[in-house]
């Protein structure tokens, strides 16, 4: 446990797993993403985590024309670090999931390390009523489909946005193999930047949310990497605050945002992604912890820099 280090808070603020049918406030615009972005920040946010999503009817899209509507107006009026997703939604190929990411040159994109099944299909059974068609044919499809993440992907991301942009990656491990994998590539020089791990618990087809699961893999990544590398936790659904905590007092970042839960407390919906922001700094405040600036997380991960980014 180190309280001398300010602790990380990330937003993942729209994602593309959930739907609109799951919460009304689910950011789906441009106009939202840029209000909810602003407000996550202004509450404490210093790395935002952006998908884009079809402003007609909510659905993820790899359209770079609708992130450019967004990236420029949030960087305009916040000092957060902006980190894109290359992940993008099931069924997207490489080249789609990196058009965004391209054209925008971020500081900062995620990178999964390795395939998972993600299993959205329960959620569909639990809505009754879909406000738009495409919706539990989307969550339906995840019974039968992988989300892909071969060596082959890594390795284009790890080019194209790396070496090509000089971005940064939030690596996004889902499972303990992916640390193994995310070896690999260090130990074949395709990466010599800082280390930012995300651990993404508790998501159907990866590793579940306990306090275990996350020792292990932090553990693991010491006797991988050593201690010189920064890492933050996801958790989904009402898992959330509670391992957002604990990886805190692990001496870990945290990771908050409607992309990961939709949820402020047991069976209430959270109204704004600020509003969980608040909540997990409230937390760690409470306990003695101070929030890491942007320009400090700059510092941390190494970053280019804001005025190196394409909008």
């Amino acid at each position: 446990m180190n309280k001398n280090k300010s602790v990380i808070v990330t937003c993942a603020i729209t994602g593309s797993l959930h739907t609109p049918s799951m919460s009304p406030y689910l950011p789906i615009t441009p106009d939202e993403i840029v209000s909810e972005s602003i407000a996550a920040a202004e509450a404490g946010a210093s790395i935002l985590h952006l998908h884009a999503r079809d402003p007609k009817d909510g659905r993820p899209t790899a359209n770079p024309d609708i992130f450019m509507d967004f990236l420029p107006r949030i960087k305009q009026q916040t000092n957060a670090v902006l980190n894109l997703t290359t992940g993008g939604a099931p069924g997207m190929s490489i080249d789609e999931r990196l058009a965004g990411p391209e054209r925008a040159s971020p500081e900062m994109t995620s990178l999964n390390m390795g395939s998972i099944n993600g299993g959205l299909f329960p959620a569909a059974e639990k809505i009754k009523t879909f406000k738009y068609d495409w919706e539990k044919t989307f969550l339906e499809a995840s019974k039968r489909t992988l989300f892909e993440n071969s060596f082959e992907n890594i390795e284009a991301i790890l080019n194209r946005m790396g070496k090509g942009h000089g971005s940064r990656f939030e690596f996004e491990i889902y499972d303990l193999s992916h640390i193994y994998n995310l070896a690999n590539v260090l130990d074949r020089g395709l990466y010599d930047g800082k280390l930012f791990l995300q651990f993404a618990l508790g998501i159907l087809g990866g590793t579940g949310a306990e306090a275990d699961n996350l020792l292990l893999m932090l553990r693991t990544a010491q006797r991988l990497f050593g201690n010189d590398f920064e890492w933050s936790i996801l958790a989904a659904g009402r898992h959330q605050m509670p391992m957002c905590t604990h990886n805190a007092l692990l001496g870990g970042n945290v990771r908050v945002g409607l992309e990961d839960s939709l949820t402020i407390g047991p069976k209430q919906l959270a109204t704004s992604n600020a509003q969980q922001v608040l909540k997990i700094r409230g937390i760690l405040e409470s306990l003695d912890y101070t929030i890491a600036t942007p320009d400090e997380v700059r510092e941390r991960l190494q970053l280019k820099g804001a005025h190196e980014v394409n909008f």
